[in-house]
């Protein structure tokens, strides 16, 4: 290929470079010991120089220099790997560049004149090609070429990022290249003379971790289900650690069955991604979990600046996000000072004189009579820009919306949205069916709403005076709503509990649920309306689960409150269909209705659903066991005291999975399970898992002693149960009792550090696992399902799925399909199809009855005949019922199988077989007879008869009766067994038997034909055999019974089809070869398209 030249000295790399060829002005050169035989150690050290120097030489075997007379330096203007693409472009310059060569006076004229063309040719591959997406294309677009010419995977085979590292075998380091592209990871290695490729699919690699090896305290363990490689000295190992992550994450959502998971639209088609969309990508990820953003949100801007903090006196240095709707900023400490703005609540963005003190500021005005100052903003003029831009659209939008509204509500009564009438249940009692416009807590008396602390109701009422006071002067000081300074401050408040009065706003300001509820005004009626009398698999859940969600409430005693909560459940499963109703949403939105109005309740909802908890959920809680395994390994870091004495702290976390799906409020006492809201709805899942490691280590040393799972579960169960929120210092005084303020704090002050930097970077890591465990749980329930019905070997039908799902992967990667998901047809535990293509495949490598060029029109019709449902796929249950007649059924399960495959409709009516395989030339005229063993000579007729009737006394009832075989398709089938018999070492009596047999069936074919039906009951009877699949009256035609005892006249024919073949070694053969053979075939395809 080109490159772009590069500067050398001849006379200082003589004794690396040989040349093979020269002119005037160009040398061809070959590095010394390449292709020489004899096994020079020259050869074999510069091979290994060139490996280990890969990184910052990147040389090839043979290149292309320009020389001009007299210069003393010289350029590297092509490289490649063979001689054949070297000599292409040497020719090229003869014929191209040569002629106009002496023109040139000026040796620097003729220097710059070839230069020029090379690089205008690079620029010109590249905008062409993967490397015009890269930040550094001409790098690129070299190790672009190294890889298509090191593994000759096709073109679609996405490369993304390349690194030079070291691969372990055992103690022994192997210097190479490490490849990663958006389906596998490849390492290529050249090292004295020994040539090494590794290819690893993404869908292979069920955990990376990072781990210390001898010496080496930065490597990279990548595991599969069959080993484990190790790879180190990387320069930056911690970026190779994050795009490993991400890319086998992305890999796994879109190629396994992924639970629900959603994989963003900019990652979908694999051949957009690059290194630079991975790290945006990361940062978009981070911004939406730190701030709680929606999850369609896009990150427009992101540059340094300072904010005036008026709390701090002071200008706060930190990061300024901006995506679609938000402008946020987080201080350069994680926590410390965070601030999020909605677009909608800004009112003017304006810039103000620059001064040394104050260089380039904005001021942002919101509505709520406050402005924020933005200094040190090194982009001012374009952020100013972009962010007036959205405004002006987003203003737009809303009065569009507003004048919806208008139109709206002229075309209807009078009567207000919230005295709508909604309800899936009918009630004689009409005001339960009316949307309630205030909190469920103030619907019941004040004394009965905490009855456990009627007798200390004074205390309570002045403890929560002084937390209400609090809040106010904070609200002074740091600001109110959606854009107020949240700072440690902010910690020490919610840790001591939210006022009873300002719950609900607090709730919807920290989660910013207010904005959506105000941006979607009407749409909970609305959906209601939309809703209404449907019935459904989620309405039947809800209902069951309505009168459990918090039945010691009163507010849940009574009509009002349990409608409520049926509305708000109902209205989100219709919103959000993927999701619907999952156990747990009744609990949260329970909760929700005592502090806030049912609408506010459903958006509340609807925001710790898809924003705060976005995997959670789904049909397997996919989000909360990535957490569950996450918290299981921080258990490890933050806990290593316990993590010591429990070796195994999986069952620690398996008991978590409750504290996260339900955010401890099913497992902790009313009012301490609030403060735990509380502090999720401020700090998101950072809060859980803060105060599920404070649990922990206040219980390390009873955990320790356990002896089972369930002793620790009890030892955990009773600490929480009492964990109270009592403002008395008497109860709290027992030893038993720990107050919940107590325990937040704790969280706080132990676990501070923990980042949500950190927890996305577990979180990426980990649902690798995940997915790889569910997966392996789907192959587990599909072998248990087919394994009753086949002979096959436990360990022969995992070998069989793998090769399956491999061949439905590889059409994925580089077939038609490799833009898209592997989503597939059918249910979730049979999601690996194969279509005709695929499964000829998987033919050729399995089959034990192979037929030479007619095997691809064998193959055909076995795929036309397994695809019951004429879908143009197959899943894994037929195909390994083929796979058990072929291997493991008797003799005329297999002869009735190739029956099959000659008549309809694996063979059509007007099928043609492509293959050159001449038909059989048959005889009707020949002697026949069968030698028995005792010596009698037996005619043939005699001897089918008898056999005939053998067949039909053990002729199973329930088998199914097959259609009669005419002559053309009885031609076929013996063209099938001649074409099978090729090359085999009894080929001479197997053609002789067969002639045989066909001469036998055509005789008894003949006299079917001569023979007509001579009464009506006859008649009537071959009009029926018509029917169920015979031929026309007068026909030509034989029943399976016929050929089949035919058949087994011939020893020779019984012992090739009934011959023993080790399955084992076909699959293993497969294996081997048959990702580099389909890799091959879609290579030669896109080459014959293209």
């Amino acid at each position: 290929m080109w490159v772009t030249p590069e500067e050398v000295v001849l006379k200082n790399a003589l004794k690396l470079w040989v040349t093979d060829r020269t002119n005037d002005y160009f040398l061809l050169q070959h590095r010394r010991g390449h292709g020489e035989t004899g096994g020079k150690i020259t050869g074999l050290l510069v091979g290994a120089l060139d490996t280990v120097l890969d990184s910052n030489a990147r040389v090839a075997p043979f290149r292309l220099v320009l020389h001009v007379p007299g210069c003393q330096v010289s350029w590297v203007i092509a490289s490649g790997v063979t001689l054949e693409e070297v000599q292409k472009h040497w020719k090229w310059l003869e014929h191209n560049i040569m002629p106009y060569m002496a023109v040139f006076e000026n040796k620097e004229d003729a220097a710059s004149f070839v230069q020029g063309k090379v690089k205008g040719l690079i620029a010109e591959e590249v905008l062409g090609g993967q490397a015009a997406r890269e930040d550094d294309p001409a790098r690129f677009r070299e190790d672009l070429s190294r890889f298509e010419q090191r593994f000759g995977l096709p073109q679609r085979e996405k490369l993304v990022t390349h690194y030079s590292c070291c691969c372990w075998k055992g103690r022994v380091p192997r210097q190479g290249s490490l490849y990663l592209t958006t389906n596998h990871i490849a390492f290529y290695s050249f090292l004295l003379g020994k040539e090494v490729k590794l290819l690893v699919p993404w869908a292979e690699v069920t955990r990376l971790e990072r781990v210390s090896v001898g010496l080496l305290t930065d490597v990279i363990r990548v595991h599969t289900r069959q080993k484990q490689r190790d790879f180190s000295m990387f320069l930056n190992v911690d970026e190779v650690m994050k795009v490993m992550c991400q890319l086998a994450d992305i890999a796994l959502r879109r190629l396994l069955d992924s639970g629900g998971l959603t994989l963003d639209q900019s990652l979908q088609d694999p051949a957009n991604i690059t290194k630079r969309l991975l790290v945006e990508q990361a940062l978009r990820q981070y911004v939406l979990s730190l701030f709680g953003l929606p999850r369609a949100e896009r990150l427009q801007e992101v540059m340094s600046c300072s904010v005036w903090t008026p709390h701090a006196r002071c200008h706060t240095a930190g990061t300024l996000y901006t995506t679609d709707g938000y402008l946020c900023f987080s201080s350069r400490e994680e926590g410390q000072c965070t601030l999020i703005i909605p677009l909608t609540e800004i009112l003017a963005i304006e810039k103000a004189d620059s001064t040394s003190a104050l260089p380039n500021p904005v001021i942002i005005s919101v509505r709520c009579k406050r402005a924020f100052q933005l200094i040190d903003l090194q982009r001012r003029e374009e952020l100013v820009e972009n962010l007036r831009e959205r405004l002006r659209d987003l203003h737009w939008k809303q009065a569009v919306i507003r004048g919806h509204e208008q139109r709206k509500k002229s075309a209807m009564s009078s009567t207000p949205y919230y005295t709508f009438c909604y309800d899936t249940v009918q009630s004689d009692e009409e005001d339960t069916n009316i949307i309630s416009d205030k909190a469920l807590r103030h619907m019941v008396p004040a004394d009965t709403f905490h009855p456990s602390q009627s007798d200390s109701s004074n205390e309570t009422h002045n403890s929560e005076r002084v937390k209400e006071r609090l809040w106010e002067d904070h609200f002074v000081e740091f600001g109110r709503g959606v854009h107020m300074f949240r700072t440690d401050q902010i910690q020490k408040l919610v840790a001591m509990g939210i006022p009873e009065s300002l719950r609900g706003e607090l709730w919807l300001s920290f989660s910013d649920a207010c904005s959506s509820l105000a941006a979607h005004q009407n749409y909970y009626s609305d959906l209601l309306e939309k809703c209404r009398g449907q019935s459904n698999v989620a309405t039947e859940e809800i209902e069951r689960d309505l009168h459990r969600s918090l039945p010691e409430h009163p507010a849940f005693q009574n009509d009002t409150g349990i409608s409520a909560l049926r509305r708000v459940l109902t209205a989100y499963a219709y919103r959000n269909p993927t999701i619907g109703y999952c156990q747990s949403m009744n609990i949260l939105a329970s909760r929700m209705l005592l502090y806030t109005k049912e609408e506010e309740a459903f958006w509340l909802l609807a925001t710790v659903c898809e924003r705060m908890l976005p995997d959670y959920f789904n049909r397997r809680v996919i989000g909360a066991q990535v957490d569950q395994s996450v918290f299981e390994e921080l258990i490890g870091e933050r806990l290593p005291d316990l993590a010591e004495q429990i070796p195994d702290v999986s069952w620690l976390a398996s008991v978590s999975l409750t504290w996260f799906l339900t955010l401890f409020l099913s497992v902790l006492p009313f009012r301490s399970a609030l403060c735990v809201l509380d502090c999720f709805l401020c700090h998101g899942i950072r809060s859980i898992f803060q105060i599920s490691l404070a649990v922990l280590e206040a219980n390390a040393a009873e955990l320790c002693t356990c002896t089972d799972d369930g002793q620790a579960l009890m030892i955990l169960n009773s600490f929480l149960e009492q964990v109270t929120h009592e403002d008395n210092t008497r109860v709290c005084a027992d030893a038993q009792h720990v107050n919940i303020t107590t325990l937040i704090t704790d969280a706080y002050e132990k676990f501070g550090c923990l980042t949500v930097k950190h927890v996305e970077m577990l979180r990426c890591r980990h649902r690798i696992q995940v997915l790889q465990a569910h997966e392996d749980a789907t192959k587990d329930n599909t072998l248990r399902l087919v394994n009753p019905d086949v002979s096959l070997s436990q360990e022969h039908l995992s070998d069989l799925y793998d090769l399956l799902k491999t061949e439905h992967f590889i059409s994925v990667y580089w077939g038609a399909a490799s833009g898209g998901s592997a989503g597939s047809v059918g249910s979730s535990s049979e999601r690996y199809m194969l279509d005709g293509v695929q499964f000829k495949s998987l033919y050729e490598v399995l089959s034990p009855w192979l037929c030479g060029t007619h095997t691809h029109t064998v193959a055909q019709r076995t795929f036309t005949l397994l695809d019951h449902n004429q879908h143009n796929h197959i899943n894994f249950t037929p195909f390994i019922q083929w796979m058990d007649i072929l291997y493991c059924e008797e003799l005329n399960e297999k002869i009735r199988l190739l029956y099959r495959l000659h008549v309809p409709p694996a063979m059509t009516e007007h099928g043609e077989d492509s293959s050159p395989l001449k038909s059989p030339i048959l005889s009707t005229s020949r002697p026949l007879y069968v030698n028995l063993p005792n010596g009698e000579r037996r005619s043939y007729e005699e001897q089918l008869q008898q056999m005939l009737q053998d067949l039909s006394s053990a002729k199973k009832k329930d088998q199914k009766i097959l259609p009669h075989m005419n002559q053309r398709e009885f031609i076929q089938f013996c063209k099938t067994l001649y074409s099978m018999f090729q090359g085999d070492p009894d080929e001479a009596e197997l053609f002789q038997a067969i002639g045989m047999v066909a001469s036998l069936v055509l005789q008894i074919g003949e006299a079917r034909h001569r023979s007509r039906p001579s009464t009506r009951q006859e008649e009537t009877e071959h009009a029926h055999s018509t029917v169920t699949g015979g031929e026309s009256e007068g026909d030509w035609s034989v029943s399976f019974e016929q050929i089949l005892a035919s058949l087994l006249t011939e020893q020779v024919l019984v012992n090739f089809l009934d011959r023993p073949v080790d399955l084992s070694v076909k699959i293993a053969s497969a294996k081997t070869r048959q990702y580099h053979e389909r890799a091959g075939l879609i290579v030669i395809q896109h080459a014959a398209v293209s």
